[in-house]
Order: structure tokens, then C-alpha cells, then sequence
């Protein structure tokens, strides 16, 4: 691995995480699901939270989406915030479980309903099954906002990695779409673009948790064996968000990068472009870390990457 300057408190933290891992076989997928879900054990719920698996119409025939909902468990007498939570895998890892303690934050301490998407995963269901069901999830979420006790007006929607991109094309589908009207999209580390060009994305080939290699591969099972190349001219803006051309009239926007990831220049420059179109946009680059690593530590940054996402979701839905 390259020498760089990882923030010392995460430094320790790097020999346990995988760094050049090969997605490319899909018979091999359930066993590295399974390693993730060992490495990221279930979260007991908290005693103010309460939390219920449900399943939600899917849309135009598509099968039924399975959800978490949190809720505090003294609900406020006036309607709550709401949170569309996508979770990251890069399209083809990862599920609701990953993020039941920020759920639970969120819920407990805004307070809030957040709304978490069990979204069907790559390779077995590409592009776009996926984000038809976190969309899907939104629109019951919109629709049913007087009975989860939730201000339809003050709806987020959020993610990370993978699941930021999924977010970020939740709210592009939200606005063409005309469906519900969103109030803020959280876009952590988000991955936005399968042409795998920026200097970031060809440089950190070796990186913790993520890198080219795993992009290369997360990219060709997402967009599937029937769909287009990573890189071609017809990739859908909504697999792709940075191809959106008009980025205007999408909700207000936070975005975080981490300096040794792959991810990192296609965040910065969706965030640029959102401003460009007018939309309001906090942009956080935060130096040292790795892709994960707000996630995975105790470290003094990691606490301030989870802290300023926190607050800038509360900002926004107050």
C-alpha cells in the first residue's frame, strides 16, 4: 500500500479492513456478504427507540420493499422530521441492519421517524430495481406521513457510499417524477459516477474498504450484464447522478468526502455543480481518513465527520 498521511488515530484500524477486494465474481458475493455482516454485528434497539420491519407496495408491479421504521418511543404531541435512510455496499453488500444505531440516533435524539430501505442488491437485480424500491419506499413514505406521525413538508432523504448515490438519485427521480417534495439530501461519501475518470478514482487503487479495483466492479454489476458499459454514452443520470445535466431544483444538499477515496473528486465536483445550479450545498472534506471511516471509529475526525452530518440534517429539518 502507498504511503499516506492517515490521521493517527486510524491508523490502526487499516490492517483490519480489506483494501483491494475482487467483487468481479458473483458466485463469490455471499460469502463477502456474510464477512460483512460479521464485521458490522446487529445493534440491540435503544430503550427510547422503537423499531418495525414492514413491507411497503413496490411500484408499477414491481415485488413489495421491505423497511425499518424508528420512531422515538415517546412521541412528540406535534408531527416529526422524516428520514429516507439508504444504506451503502456498493450496490451489491449491505442491508438495513448496517445502519440500525444511526437510525436509532436520529430517532431518538431529533426526534424523528426514520424510514430504512432493504433495497434489492446487484448483481441479481440491477439497475434499476434498486432505487425503484427506495423511491418506492419514499412514496409510502410521503403518502403515510400523518400516521407515522411526520410533517410531509420536512422529509429527507439520506445515504451512504452507494447508498449517498442512491439518495442522490432518489431526489433527481423525486423531482422529474413530480413525487414527493423533499427538503434535504445528506450525500455521504456519495458514489455518483461510473466513468471512473477523476484523479482520485485513478489514483487510489490500494485504498482501505474502497478502492478502483472495487469501483470497477461495484459499477459493472450494478449497471448489469444487459445494461451498458461503465464509461458508455447511454448510462442513465439516475444510475450515474453526476451525468444529470440540469441539477437545478433539487432539494438543498450536504456532502462529505474523505481524502483518500476514490469517491472523493466526484463528490466535490457534484457538490460544486449543485451550487452552480443554485442549489444550496454544505461541502465537508475531511483530511486523513479513508472511504468508511466516520463509520468505523472513535477517532477525533470521525467523530467530527459523524457530528457536522448530524447537525447539518437537524439544521434542515428543524
Amino acid at each position: 500500500m502507498a504511503e499516506r498521511a492517515y490521521d493517527p488515530e486510524l491508523i490502526e484500524w487499516i490492517p483490519l479492513l480489506p483494501t483491494v477486494s475482487d467483487f468481479g465474481d458473483p458466485a463469490d458475493l455471499p460469502r463477502i456478504r456474510a464477512n460483512m455482516v460479521d464485521f458490522i454485528p446487529a445493534i440491540d434497539p435503544r430503550s427510547d427507540v422503537v423499531r418495525e420491519d414492514l413491507t411497503v407496495p413496490g411500484r408499477e408491479g414491481d415485488p413489495d420493499v421491505s423497511v425499518r421504521v424508528y420512531r422515538p418511543a415517546e412521541a412528540p404531541g406535534s408531527p416529526m422530521p422524516g428520514l429516507l435512510e439508504i444504506h451503502g455496499g456498493g450496490f451489491i453488500l449491505g442491508n438495513v441492519d448496517m445502519m440500525d444505531g444511526f437510525c436509532d440516533l436520529i430517532a431518538a435524539d431529533f426526534p424523528a421517524v426514520v424510514v430504512s430501505v432493504e433495497y434489492r442488491l446487484a448483481p441479481e437485480d440491477p439497475f434499476p430495481a434498486g432505487l425503484e424500491d427506495c423511491y418506492a419506499a419514499l412514496v409510502w413514505f410521503a403518502d403515510n406521513a400523518a400516521e407515522l406521525g411526520v410533517d410531509p413538508d420536512r422529509i429527507a432523504v439520506g445515504g451512504q457510499s452507494a447508498g449517498g448515490g442512491l439518495a442522490a438519485a432518489t431526489a433527481l427521480l423525486a423531482r422529474d417524477r413530480g413525487g414527493p417534495l423533499l427538503r434535504f439530501q445528506l450525500l455521504e461519501i456519495p458514489e455518483l459516477d461510473d466513468r471512473l475518470e477523476t484523479a482520485s478514482m485513478v489514483q487510489f487503487d490500494d485504498t482501505p474498504l474502497w478502492n478502483r479495483p472495487n469501483a470497477v466492479h461495484s459499477w459493472k454489476l450494478y449497471l448489469g450484464d444487459d445494461g451498458p458499459e461503465p464509461g458508455a454514452d447511454d448510462v442513465s443520470p439516475y444510475a450515474a447522478p453526476s451525468r444529470a445535466e440540469d441539477l437545478s431544483g433539487l432539494p438543498p444538499a450536504y456532502v462529505s468526502v474523505m481524502e483518500f477515496d476514490p469517491l472523493r473528486d466526484e463528490g466535490i465536483r457534484y457538490a460544486a455543480r449543485l451550487l452552480e445550479s443554485g442549489v444550496s450545498t454544505e461541502l465537508h472534506a475531511f483530511p486523513g481518513t479513508f472511504h468508511g471511516s466516520a463509520f468505523l471509529s472513535e477517532a477525533g475526525v470521525s467523530k467530527r465527520c459523524a457530528k457536522e452530518s448530524f447537525d447539518a440534517l437537524a439544521r434542515a429539518l428543524r
